[in-house]
Formats: structure tokens, C-alpha cells, sequence
């Protein structure tokens, strides 16, 4: 039962009468000033002369761009349809999105004329039927009830010419799940780099203050207090670009994102640490695209971030080099003595980052023991696409 009385109480149903009373407005318009009313056509002349003037005035008035988007403003504002970008705002962007605005216009004010005479109508009859009084006064509300439920469907056919035109086209629809996917991706690889500059940054600190604490030179905590303060700023500030460029904000203090030419400060703060660094780095990360260097970057990063925590005071063997078209990486580190619950063995998230790196730039990634060392392999294509 509420099913059925749910037209007849719905905001809906009356803010879609509306809008359909609206477009009749154009038409009553038209009428009125040519051909006018009165004269020697008859009325189906002068609703064929009307409705002949009225389809060209509305197809001129679709070529407007802004046209477009004043009918989906007032659509999904009166139609109230289940989804809000159901119905778009967007200013016409191509002849197809013209086509499709002059034919909402040309049914949108055909319907609504209709609904228009039939409210007319029908509040007379209802009127008529209340001063006639006696057995037909029974017959008023039945008749204001299913005048109601005629408008509801027609209100309802109204959004479904408005979702079919007014809506997004499947360009439109494809361009903006890409784009959706986009800000995805982004939003994924600054939560990545976030996690690999942060974790980078905590455990050198932690390595280095568990060091000053322990060693009672005043030179050796000079430096460790140092590297902590230098390490954290740096951690700091790509929070702060990060969170920039997650809040959409674009006048927000740029910072330089680090590539292969910035590993060394990288290897300072973890031999810093304890940690010594054997690098041979074979390749100027100036000549990389741009991508390729920051990624590179990021990617030896975690290797050492890793030494650091799983095995820290251990050397770290880095290499970075080309062959065959590729840039190869490795990052080697001797095994712990006894395996942490946990640790690497497992693939936690830094290395599931270094996989999705690779993958995204159309390499790979592989990790695991060879010959009592930890190794990480990485091979990225210096032609990004191929």
C-alpha cells in the first residue's frame, strides 16, 4: 500500500510537475506572440504553425554551449534523479552534445504542453465536479488522484529523456572513469612515497639515537644529532609536498623530487647510521627520464630502509647500472642470524611498493636469499613503453 500511495506524497512527483509546467512556458509564449490566438486560423493550425516556430527557436538555442548546461542544472535540480551525476552539467563540448541538447529541448517542451493542458484541464473538471455536488463530488478526488499519478509518470519519463540526453555520452562517461583512475594511481604512488621517505626517515633516526646513546664520544653524538635533524627535515618537507598535492591544493611550496643523482645523501645517512654502503652507481641519473630517476630513487631507498631495519650495523651492497636497454638495481644484504617473525622473508609492504614500482614503469622486481645475502633485483626499461 505504501508502494502505490508513494506518488501522491513523494516531493519528487510535485518538484517534477513542476519542472515539467516550465517547459510548457516556452510554448504558451510562442503562442501568444505569433501566430497570436485569435485571427482566421483555427486551433490546429496555429498549433502546427506553433509547434513548426517553436522547434526552431529551440534547435537555434541548443547551439549555445551554455545552453547544455542551464538544462542540467535546473534537471538534476527538479527531476531529482537517484544519482547525482546522472544528469550533466557540463557546457556542450561537440556537435553530437548540440544534437542531443535539441532534442531534450524539442520533448521536453512537447511533454510539458502536454502535462500543462492536462493539469488545465483537469483542475477544471475537478472544479466542476465539486460545484455540481450530489453523487459526482465523490468523483473530484478520484480524479485530482490519478491526475496526480499521470503527472508522476510523465515526470518520470521526463528524467529518463533527461539521464539519455542530458547525461554524460560514453566519451564522457570513459574519459572521466580514466580520470577517476588517475587520481587513483597518483593518490596510490604518493602514499608509497610517503611510506618510503617516512619509514626511511624514522629508522635512521632511531638507529641514530640508539647509537648516541650508547657511544660516549661528544664528536659521534654531534654528528648523530646531525644526520637525525637533516634526515628529518628532508622527511618533513616531502610531508608536506605530499600533503599539498593530496589536498588538491596547486600554490603549495613546491619541493624537488629526488632521483638517482641524490642517492648519495641516501648512502650518507645510512652509513651514518652504522650501516656501511658499498655503491657502485654506473649510471647518471641526469640522463634518465625523469620518472625513471625518481622511481630508481625511491626503489634503492627502500632497499637500504630495509638493511637498516632487518639488519642493521650490516654492509649494504648497492648497484645501479644499463644493459640491453634496461637499468638494473640490486640492493644485497647479509641474512640475519635468526629470521624475525615478520621480516622480509614474508614481502612486506616496502617490498610490495618496489613490485608495484616496477610493474607500473613495465619491469620487475624480484627479492630473495642468494648464497647467505638478501637480495633485491630490480630491471626497468630506460625506453618508458616499450
Amino acid at each position: 500500500m505504501s508502494t502505490i500511495l508513494a506518488p501522491l506524497v513523494r516531493a519528487a512527483t510535485y518538484a517534477r510537475w513542476l519542472h515539467l509546467l516550465v517547459g510548457a512556458v516556452f510554448a504558451c509564449v510562442v503562442l501568444l506572440v505569433y501566430p497570436g490566438t485569435e485571427g482566421p486560423l483555427g486551433w490546429p493550425a496555429l498549433v502546427g504553425v506553433s509547434a513548426l516556430l517553436d522547434g526552431a527557436l529551440l534547435c537555434l538555442a541548443a547551439l549555445i554551449p551554455a545552453t547544455r548546461r542551464a538544462e542540467g542544472v535546473q534537471a538534476a535540480l527538479l527531476l531529482m534523479p537517484a544519482r547525482e551525476d546522472a544528469i550533466g552539467t557540463a557546457s556542450s563540448a561537440s556537435w553530437a552534445d548540440r544534437g542531443r541538447t535539441a532534442l531534450w529541448l524539442v520533448a521536453r517542451v512537447a511533454l510539458g504542453m502536454g502535462v500543462a493542458l492536462l493539469t488545465v484541464h483537469g483542475l477544471i473538471a475537478v472544479v466542476g465536479l465539486v460545484r455540481a455536488g450530489g453523487y459526482l463530488l465523490p468523483c473530484a478526488p478520484l480524479l485530482l488522484v490519478a491526475m496526480v499519478y499521470t503527472v508522476a509518470l510523465a515526470g518520470r519519463l521526463q528524467l529518463a529523456m533527461a539521464v539519455r540526453l542530458l547525461g554524460p555520452s560514453a566519451g564522457e562517461r570513459l574519459a572521466e572513469a580514466e580520470a577517476r583512475a588517475e587520481r587513483l594511481l597518483e593518490r596510490n604512488r604518493l602514499a608509497r612515497e610517503l611510506h618510503d621517505s617516512i619509514g626511511h626517515a624514522l629508522t635512521v633516526s632511531v638507529l641514530q639515537a640508539g647509537a648516541a646513546r650508547e657511544v660516549a664520544d661528544p664528536a659521534f653524538r654531534e654528528k648523530a644529532l646531525e644526520a637525525i635533524e637533516t634526515t628529518g627535515r628532508r622527511a618533513m618537507e616531502d610531508l608536506e609536498r605530499m600533503l599539498v598535492l593530496l589536498r588538491d591544493h596547486p600554490d603549495g611550496p613546491a619541493v624537488e623530487h629526488p632521483g638517482l643523482d641524490r642517492v648519495e645523501v641516501l648512502f650518507e645517512t645510512a652509513r651514518a647510521a652504522g650501516s656501511p654502503v658499498e655503491a657502485r652507481i654506473e649510471v647518471a641519473g641526469a640522463r634518465l627520464p625523469g620518472v625513471l630517476s625518481r622511481e630508481a630513487y625511491r626503489i634503492v631507498q627502500e632497499g637500504v630502509t630495509n638493511a637498516l631495519k632487518h639488519v642493521p650495523g650490516t654492509p649494504v651492497r648497492v648497484h645501479a647500472g644499463t644493459a640491453d636497454g634496461l637499468l638494473h638495481l640490486s640492493c644485497a644484504t647479509a641474512l640475519p642470524a635468526v629470521p624475525q617473525a615478520g621480516g622480509r622473508r614474508s614481502g612486506g609492504k616496502g617490498l610490495r611498493g618496489i613490485r608495484e614500482r616496477a610493474a607500473l614503469l613495465g619491469g620487475e622486481a624480484v627479492a630473495g636469499p642468494v648464497d647467505g645475502d638478501w637480495v633485491v633485483r630490480v630491471r626497468l626499461p630506460l625506453r618508458l613503453g616499450s
